[in-house]
């Protein structure tokens, strides 16, 4: 049997007891650890959406009221959070946008899932001028929350990983607003799409968190104004497309490139608007040559900045007849790691724009041109980043469902690899041993999963999606697959990473960490990525979150780990020649009791040597909110 068995056995994922964690710090948290309330301290004050921007918006991250109200049961919340009545008195002050469990926030305390979370600020504004509407944007929050503006409900939302807005027009008024916002969190009690996030963390499953975890703001709009994009630009014919859901039908679109080229498109019907551009001889968006097109679409009085990219990602046969990731129809070897996108002292939220584009730059300094992000998707500025320094992607949809079975999921595809495809996901009966028996927990994924396609369909960074990660909440991969195909065409589909593979998608996506590296035949026509290996791991003392740690190899000196890291990547490239398309070594970061990262968990120590860094070129982000649109205040608000 080729399986390593004493080190699969070794490596088994044990019960969490809660230790606390050391508080590590990154350097870019450090500033915003020192922050106190009223000092006027905004974190990520960038524009959170760069493929539609306007001038006037203003941020509404900073120093908010906060307050948790605890509950007789988890279904009192879970039943009230809609409806409930604002809290009388407040806990004290929170840094928004981080979650009440991170360090940054200020709070350092978990929400319970039978415990509501209350947010308020109170900031200066002044009603729209006639003609215009003032929107409100939430970029994330974990998981169901209400809104209100001035003591009158407006909206609701569930979902943690999709913004959403809310038009403010007829509750905003002149002076001094209070917007207030409950939150519910059932973490891992509840099904909902929650990623790795546990209330009693262990191994690699990692601390919860809740609320508001990404940025708000707020922004004036025409009455006519553009609410989505869709851009796409074809490499073979030179089209830039661009389709615009807006608020009115009746005007036409307008697009110009920078170099004063423009278009028009007809009068907008149905609330939807659309224009083409042909450019002569495009040039390519390359990893060494990152080419970015940026676009100025006008709708009456609204103008809005976005930019494209021409090129293009298929799953075809080289000149040998093996498949390969063609890009720009070339092949190109995927040399990629795990990014799970957690922060010491921001857990889901990074501490600033340097903190990502640090993370990406050394990816890339240490010889890697992909990143998995995994089972998170990210605000849209690190896909921006990897836009900008031509770093590939392969996109995970977030992981929810129930309780995971630890036989199904872990210790029968480790233990026999024909399992990997003889359990079917399409049956109810299955769905049950897949914990994706809740029909709650599969419309929340389909919908997360749309919306996220349609959302990131622009950043030519992203070159495929990862529907389901090792039978986590697996369900009919084969009908999914072809529906993410159907809403984005242009990229291929890993249905199956890990096992459970039904054969559905563009890539046959194995995780081997307990056998010998190799190319197992399959007599389809997908591509063979290895999707996971690797998880060595090495503590470096001062810059663990435990005194204990996890990974499927343990080393006690630099020199060994370097020397074990090395040899499992040569493996893996060695491996191109006999029909491998890419690999995803684990990973980029260490992640509280997983030491496996090549980066501490800090970010202060790498375990690799860096090469002579190649900076990649990234212009810095317009990140001042306008003359028009002043910050908020934190004032308390009056009796």
């Amino acid at each position: 049997m080729d399986l390593d068995l004493r080190r699969a056995l070794k490596s088994q994922p044990k019960e969490g007891i809660g230790a606390p964690l050391f508080p590590l710090t990154t350097i870019w948290g450090e500033s915003l650890l020192a922050a106190t309330p009223g000092d006027g301290t905004v974190p990520w004050p960038e524009h959170p959406r760069p493929q539609l921007a306007r001038t006037s918006w203003q941020t509404l991250n900073g120093w908010w009221d906060y307050a948790f109200v605890s509950l007789g049961s988890a279904q009192e919340a879970r039943s009230s959070w809609r409806n409930a009545a604002m809290p009388i008195s407040w806990n004290g002050k929170i840094l928004v946008p981080f979650s009440p469990e991170a360090q940054l926030s200020h709070v350092g305390r978990q929400l319970k899932p039978n415990e509501l979370l209350w947010y308020r600020l109170c900031f200066d504004a002044s009603r729209p001028l006639p003609g215009r509407r003032r929107i409100l944007h939430f970029e994330g929050v974990d998981w169901a929350c209400a809104v209100y503006l001035n003591g009158k409900r407006l909206a609701e939302h569930r979902g943690c990983y999709l913004p959403f807005d809310i038009d403010v027009t007829s509750a905003v008024k002149d002076g001094e607003n209070a917007l207030a916002v409950c939150v519910f969190d059932p973490s891992d009690t509840g099904t909902q799409l929650r990623g790795k996030q546990r209330l009693v963390r262990a191994n690699m499953w990692y601390t919860a968190q809740s609320g508001i975890w990404q940025s708000v703001w707020i922004e004036d709009v025409p009455k006519d104004h553009v609410r989505q994009l869709q851009v796409s630009a074809n490499p073979d014919d030179g089209t830039i497309s661009v389709t615009a859901q807006v608020s009115h039908p009746g005007r036409r679109l307008v697009l110009s490139l920078k170099s004063g080229r423009s278009a028009m498109g007809p009068v907008a019907k149905k609330h939807e608007a659309t224009v083409r551009l042909r450019v002569q001889a495009p040039q390519l968006w390359e990893p060494d040559n990152p080419r970015l097109y940026d676009l100025t679409l006008g709708y009456g009085e609204d103008e809005v900045t976005s930019y494209c990219a021409f090129r293009s990602v298929a799953v075809e046969p080289d000149a040998q007849g093996t498949p390969r990731v063609m890009l720009n129809h070339r092949p190109i070897f995927l040399r990629g790691l795990l990014d799970q996108g957690y922060w010491p002292d921001g857990l889901m939220t990074p501490p600033s724009l340097d903190a990502l584009r640090s993370d990406v730059q050394t990816a890339h300094d240490l010889g890697f041109n992909l990143l998995r992000k995994h089972v998170k998707v990210e605000g849209e500025l690190w896909y921006w980043l990897c836009d900008r320094m031509g770093m590939l992607v392969i996109q995970d949809m977030p992981t929810g469902g129930g309780s995971y079975d630890k036989w199904r999921s872990i210790n029968t595809p480790t233990l026999f690899r024909r399992s990997w495809s003889r359990f079917r996901d399409d049956t109810p009966s299955h769905w049950r041993k897949l914990a994706a028996d809740d029909n709650s927990y599969r419309r929340e994924w389909q919908h997360t999963r749309d919306l996220t396609v349609r959302r990131l369909a622009a950043h030519p960074s992203v070159i495929a999606w990862t529907l389901f990660n090792e039978s986590w909440g697996q369900f009919d991969s084969f009908g999914q697959a072809q529906r993410t195909r159907e809403l984005d065409p242009t990229r291929p589909v890993i249905a199956a990473s890990g096992w459970y593979d039904q054969g559905a998608g563009n890539f046959v996506a194995i995780h081997n960490y307990f056998r010998s590296l190799q190319v197992y035949p399959h007599k389809d026509d997908r591509a063979f990525i290895l999707n996971e290996f690797g998880g060595l791991s090495l503590r470096v003392e001062g810059h663990c979150s435990l005194e204990t740690s996890y990974g499927y190899d343990v080393f006690e000196d630099t020199a060994a780990f370097r020397q074990a890291v090395s040899r499992q990547l040569a493996q893996a490239d060695a491996l191109e020649p006999r029909g491998l398309a890419g690999f995803v070594f684990t990973q980029l970061t260490d992640i509280e009791e997983e030491t496996n990262g090549l980066l501490s968990y800090d970010r202060r120590v790498s375990k690799l040597p860096v090469p002579k860094a190649d900076p990649r070129a990234c212009p810095a982000y317009p990140s001042e909110p306008t003359a028009h649109s002043p910050r908020h205040s934190d004032r308390t608000p009056k009796k």
